[in-house]
């Protein structure tokens, strides 16, 4: 009698352990954004993967025309009347801020100035926080090469930064220059020139 209650014992005992050890693993189980971040292939897609390890949710299939429509809608409400031109292709969006009204001549830092439109683009990307910036800067091509290209590195580079300072999560954020290499006018002209001297805002949903 005494060695079955023994043995009923070290029964339950063993099957505690067993259950104690199946909720150890559940617990280690992600969820959410991180759960998905699981799914996502680093080497495939190593963008996504951090933006979803940041706690970024991917935008639904079917939910992606909506909420660029929104996001599209909002943007063009907040930069009436700027200097800066919203375009619609597909499901990007693109901000031009150019040059003369962003930074002075030979300059990578932000007027102050602009600070009040930049902040009216930071509003809208706190808000559509499923999408990802890539800050673009571009110059004309008076200088040399490597002076142009650097030139629209750091400019590119002080508007993510601007971003990131208003809590627009880094791992969204991405700064490059082309320098002179992407001319939207003829750089034979003044006002050709102007227009390629600027800083372009790409905005893509995380899908």
């Amino acid at each position: 009698m005494i060695t079955a209650m023994v043995l009923s014992l070290s029964a339950c005992e063993t099957m505690k352990n067993t259950m104690d050890s199946m909720n150890i693993f559940e617990d280690d189980k992600p969820s959410g954004a991180s759960a998905a971040s699981s799914d996502v292939d680093v080497t495939a897609d190593p963008r996504k993967h951090a933006v979803m390890r940041a706690g970024v949710d991917a935008v639904a299939p079917d939910s992606i025309g909506d909420y660029m429509d929104q996001q599209e809608a909002k943007l063009r409400r907040q930069l009436a009347g700027t200097d800066v031109t919203v375009t619609r292709i597909g499901e990007t969006i693109i901000l031009s801020m150019p040059g003369s009204a962003s930074f002075a001549s030979g300059s990578s830092s932000v007027d102050s100035e602009f600070f009040p439109v930049l902040e009216s683009v930071a509003v809208v990307l706190d808000e559509f926080d499923q999408t990802y910036v890539d800050v673009i800067g571009h110059t004309d091509s008076k200088g040399s090469r490597q002076y142009n290209q650097r030139l629209s590195e750091k400019r590119a580079q002080s508007v993510a930064s601007y971003f990131e300072s208003r809590e627009v999560i880094s791992e969204r954020v991405i700064a490059d220059g082309m320098g002179e290499a992407n001319p939207i006018a003829p750089n034979d002209t003044r006002a050709g020139r102007a227009q390629n001297r600027r800083v372009e805002i790409k905005l893509k949903p995380v899908t």
